[in-house]
């Protein structure tokens, strides 16, 4: 077995970060299963894998329902990083059972298929809003003027968040997934702390606000579920609110903008779309195929597993590659090429088994929502000046796309 810091897997080279998939391609060609030494974790690039161990309950988000640090052979956060731990540890994401499957039964609710497909005629309304506001400026940022505004919007509508307090929530969310990145810096730990501080101390303020002024919102729900007996307690609620927001439009706005900048790069499939609005539904999961917005997951592993006859042993840490998982040629007839017609499209861009993305409906509808209101208000839509990348790596973007009409 070849060790990966051999291959051309970099996630701190700009160049790779701007294409990983040929790397990728290298890492499945090598075997199953590679060590990374610089992050000290499992690299699994295939499909097959990386679908199976998101079920395998041999694996966790955390390890701390069963070890302590010390235990599990691993060094506690430091104590500056407390904030950050605190508001992340307590939210489902993070959580495994009983404590995961508590929180989720709960939040579910608000997820339902009859609720999300209730809010399918605001989002449209929003999103052709927004494109019109485009249209009428001639081009801009489709990042800051569509994609990040619709689903930011949306999420902070079902939560109940105030239209004048939103502004600060995309810059908040930006500082905290910082931290999801290998390696952070010490100046983006500082950052993800200092808004995990802000990001509480304002939901609770406004838990309390609701507990006195109930109203039709998910935070007014929540609320009720812990007075009629459910045992959420108030840092889970700070703590759900802010995973709700943060995965409810983090991936939405990349894979906008990625998938946007995808088209412009391969302008037969973009004319194909627009010459038949009915391949938006297979547009949206191609696209988050193609360009995958969360390269990364990462797995706990909690009791020795073998992987191809390399044991991966407790204490270890798995690195799924969401990426090359979506470009594997066992799964998907030339994963390389942009395919809007695509029959068979398994991509596991909103993860598998318990973790499988609360959300995913909600994402689907907002992107189909603002392709069609792009399709349709603004045909002649181009790229106005070639895109930048952001250097993040796990949570994968641009820094804009400069369009016109």
């Amino acid at each position: 077995m070849a060790p990966a810091s051999d291959l051309a897997f970099d996630p701190w080279d700009p160049d790779f970060v701007a294409d990983p998939y040929p790397a990728y391609a290298e890492l499945r060609a090598r075997g199953r299963v590679q060590y990374f030494e610089p992050t000290n974790q499992w690299l699994v690039p295939h499909h097959a894998d990386v679908s199976a161990l998101l079920r395998d309950r041999r694996l966790g988000r955390t390890y701390q329902h069963r070890f302590t640090h010390e235990d599990f052979g691993r060094t506690a956060p430091p104590a500056e990083h407390e904030p950050f731990h605190t508001l992340n540890d307590h939210g489902m994401l993070d959580l495994e059972p009983p404590d995961h499957t508590r929180i989720r039964r709960l939040v579910s609710k608000a997820f339902t298929p009859r609720t999300v497909e209730q809010l399918q005629p605001y989002v449209r309304e929003l999103a052709g809003e927004l494109v019109a506001k485009l249209v009428e400026a001639g081009g801009g940022d489709l990042l800051t003027d569509v994609a990040e505004p619709l689903p930011v919007a949306v999420i902070a509508e079902m939560l109940g968040i105030p239209e004048s307090d939103r502004a600060q929530l995309r810059p908040w969310s930006a500082d905290i997934c910082g931290m999801y990145e290998l390696s952070p810096s010490q100046e983006t730990a500082k950052r993800a702390v200092r808004a995990s501080v802000e990001f509480s101390e304002y939901l609770r303020e406004l838990i309390a606000h609701r507990r006195a002024e109930p109203g039709e919102d998910l935070i007014s729900g929540l609320i009720a579920a812990y007075d009629e007996g459910d045992r959420l307690t108030e840092q889970e609620m700070i703590s759900t609110c802010v995973l709700l927001l943060n995965a409810g439009h983090e991936a939405t706005v990349n894979a906008t903008v990625n998938g946007w900048w995808a088209l412009f790069r391969n302008p037969e499939q973009l004319a194909a779309l627009r010459a038949d609005h009915s391949l938006v539904p297979a547009a949206v999961e191609e696209l988050m195929r193609y360009d995958t917005p969360l390269q990364l997951f990462e797995r706990w592993v909690l009791d020795d597993i073998e992987i191809d006859g390399t044991t991966v042993p407790r204490g270890a840490e798995i690195a799924m590659l969401f990426g090359s998982a979506n470009h594997d040629p066992a799964v998907f007839a030339d994963p390389e090429k942009l395919d809007l017609t695509r029959r068979e499209n398994p991509h596991i861009s909103f993860s598998a088994g318990i973790h499988y993305c609360i959300g995913a409906p909600l994402a689907r509808i907002e992107l189909a929502a603002s392709m069609t209101a792009l399709l349709e208000t603004a045909p002649t839509l181009a790229l106005a000046t070639e895109p930048t990348r952001k250097p993040n790596f796990v949570i994968r973007g641009l820094d804009g796309l400069a369009v016109e009409i």
